[in-house]
C-alpha cells in the first residue's frame, strides 16, 4: 500500500501520539513492576519482623514461665525452713517434741559440725548447699517405731533431712518383760542440709 504525502502527513500525528502512548505505557508497567518489588521487598521484611517479634515473645513467655516455676521452689523451700542459716534450736525443740508424742523410750542425738556439699550438679552460681551430719540413736519397740521417727523429722522442716544409714541391732533384753522394754536400737546418720543463696543476703 502506498501513502500520498499528504496521507503521510495527515498520519504523523496520531502515529507520533500512540509512539508516545506506546512508551508512557511502557514506563508505567516498569514502574509498576519496580513498585510491586518494592512492596514485595517491605512484606517481607515485615513478615520476617514480625516472625522474629513472635519468637522472642515465645522466648519471654518461656523464661516467665521458668521463673516462676523457680520462685515458687524458693518459696516452698522458705516454708519449710530449708533456706539461710542452720538452725540447731530448731532441731532440738523437734527432736524433744518427736521423743515426747511417740513416747520413745531413750533418744540421744548428736549434731556435728556444718560443712559445704561441694559435688551438687546443676546449682546455680550464687546457691550454696550445707549439710550438718546428726548421730542418732534410740531405743523402739519395734521397727515401725523408727520409719515414723523419721518421718516426723522430716516434717517438722528447718531442713531437708537425708538419711545417711541406719542400723537395727536386738538390745538383747530378757524375755521377761519383752512386752514393756525395748527390744531393738538404732544408730542413724542423718544430713541435715541447708541451702544459702549469697545473693539473698546482699
Amino acid at each position: 500500500m502506498n501513502f500520498t504525502a499528504l496521507e503521510l502527513r495527515q498520519l504523523a500525528l496520531p502515529l507520533v501520539a500512540f509512539i508516545a502512548l506506546l512508551g508512557a505505557g511502557s514506563a508505567l508497567v516498569t514502574w509498576t513492576e519496580s513498585r510491586l518489588g518494592a512492596q514485595g521487598s517491605v512484606l517481607a521484611d515485615a513478615r520476617g519482623e514480625r516472625s522474629r517479634a513472635r519468637e522472642r515473645l515465645m522466648r519471654i513467655a518461656e523464661e516467665e514461665k521458668e521463673v516462676k516455676e523457680k520462685l515458687e521452689v524458693y518459696q516452698h523451700l522458705k516454708t519449710l525452713g530449708i533456706l539461710g542459716d542452720e538452725r540447731r534450736l530448731e532441731w532440738a525443740d523437734a527432736m524433744t517434741r518427736i521423743r515426747t508424742e511417740r513416747e520413745l523410750p531413750d533418744l540421744r542425738y548428736r549434731v556435728e559440725r556444718q560443712r559445704p556439699l561441694v559435688s551438687v550438679p546443676g546449682k546455680p552460681a550464687p546457691v550454696d548447699f550445707y549439710a550438718s551430719t546428726m548421730r542418732v540413736e534410740l531405743l523402739l519397740l519395734h521397727e515401725g517405731d523408727l520409719l515414723r521417727f523419721l518421718g516426723d523429722l522430716r516434717q517438722s522442716g528447718n531442713a531437708y533431712y537425708s538419711v545417711r544409714s541406719c542400723a537395727l541391732t536386738r538390745t538383747g533384753q530378757p524375755a521377761a518383760v519383752a512386752g514393756v522394754a525395748p527390744r531393738l536400737r538404732a544408730e542413724c546418720e542423718i544430713d541435715l542440709i541447708t541451702i544459702m543463696d549469697r545473693a539473698a543476703k546482699t
